[in-house]
């Protein structure tokens, strides 16, 4: 059925960069939320209404939250899908996480109605609902409906890379636990006589975990507006391509800007030999640039850092500056290294130093420790260090 809908609706289905075909690919998912939420909705609170069932009328308008939830995606998509202009050069990619962020929101709202509602009731010591037949055939019908949709936002969400819809997948499986909780309470409610509201006390439970899962996407989806770290997979993508290029020796100080799905952008600086061509490294420059640009739609700047590869005796304090580093945290990295010639007092080591996150020591505390490890190495040696920061989450 999914891969039917996807095949009528949308063309070029496997160009998922293409911001039109991600936008066909939201407006898809926001129409079939739109008429499943809108279904279930009506069918719920008719059916709530008549047996004067709290959770049963809560979970209908979940379900119209929901709706809500699928126009916004929807419009979500559609901004998201707009040219770059004076005011956004990047684009509007990131009005997908806004969207998805909206959706966290009214799935937090719907957990308060209901907590409130269901705690007013047993707090007040609300008969239980007089349930039929009907009641659990309308929720059975629900859990099936949700599962397909949860299956089917999932799937796209995780063909376009989109948080928007994979929160959508989240809040859909959120609702088959929760109507599983109603359902049981409604067949634990006509089996036996309790004596306290069971409706109520389950529409506690599952507002709770609604509370939970809309904290959850709320806190994934800020993640991206704020500036998460990197895919791993594209990080190593990068490195691996730019070091496939035979003049490049190294890469440090790759920076990669997320603008929303298919609108990466990236800096790296790349190390080669200081006597290499330049007009030869230019050219190998834009090669690799436009290599990545194809491969990995990800527009990336390269700045070049040339160094003597030819000096033994620059080589091996280099590799002895990189153990004393190790012996501090096995993460750490140095970059950029040069060396002065060597004096009677004072011999001047010139590098940067990567510190990642696992490290807390403060920048001075650093210096002292690696100006002390270099002492060990050659008494004359004094480090000049410039710190970085790893800007890939390490």
């Amino acid at each position: 059925m999914s891969e039917l809908l996807i095949r009528l609706f949308i063309k070029n289905s496997e160009d998922v960069n293409d911001p039109g075909v991600r936008r066909q690919y939201g407006t898809l998912g926001g129409i079939v939320g739109i008429a499943c939420n809108l279904f279930l909705c009506a069918l719920k609170i008719t059916v709530g209404s008549l047996t004067s069932s709290i959770s049963i009328v809560a979970d209908g308008l979940n379900n119209l939250s929901d709706m809500g939830s699928s126009v916004i995606t929807m419009i979500g998509f559609k901004m998201a899908g707009k040219p770059a202009d004076s005011e956004h050069p990047f684009g509007h990619g990131r009005m997908e996480y806004m969207s998805a962020f909206v959706v966290a929101m009214l799935i937090l709202l719907v957990g308060a109605e209901l907590f409130m509602s269901s705690a007013k009731a047993l707090v007040n010591g609300d008969e239980m609902p007089q349930y039929s037949v009907w009641a659990l055939a309308v929720l059975a019908a629900s859990i099936l409906v949700k599962l397909w949709m949860c299956l089917f936002n999932r799937r796209l969400g995780k063909k376009i890379s989109s948080e928007a819809l994979i929160a959508t997948a989240k809040d859909s499986l959120n609702d088959i636990i929760a109507t599983s909780v109603i359902l049981l309470s409604v067949g634990v409610s006509m089996l036996a006589d309790l004596p306290f509201n069971l409706d109520a006390a389950m529409g506690i439970l599952v507002s709770l975990f609604i509370f939970y899962s809309g904290i959850s996407s709320a806190r994934e989806t800020l993640d991206s507006i704020l500036g998460a770290p990197p895919d791993k997979e594209l990080i190593k993508e990068i490195e691996s391509t730019v070091l496939s290029f035979e003049e490049f020796i190294g890469i440090h100080d790759l920076i990669i800007h997320n603008y929303g799905p298919g609108r990466q952008f990236a800096s790296v600086h790349v190390e080669v030999p200081q006597d290499i061509d330049i007009v030869k490294c230019h050219e190998q420059i834009d090669l690799c640039e436009k290599l990545i640009s194809e491969k990995l739609n990800v527009s990336l700047v390269i700045h070049m850092d040339p160094i003597d590869i030819n000096n033994e005796t620059v080589k091996s304090v280099r590799e002895s500056i990189e153990e004393a580093l190790k012996s501090i945290d096995g993460n750490m990295s140095l970059h950029d290294f040069r060396m002065t010639p060597a004096g009677t007092k004072r011999t001047n080591l010139i590098f940067d130093v990567v510190i990642p996150s696992s490290v807390k020591l403060t920048h001075k505390e650093l210096e002292k420790l690696i100006s002390e490890q270099a002492k060990l190495i050659n008494p004359t040696y004094c480090c000049v260090i410039t710190f970085d920061n790893d800007f890939t989450g390490n």
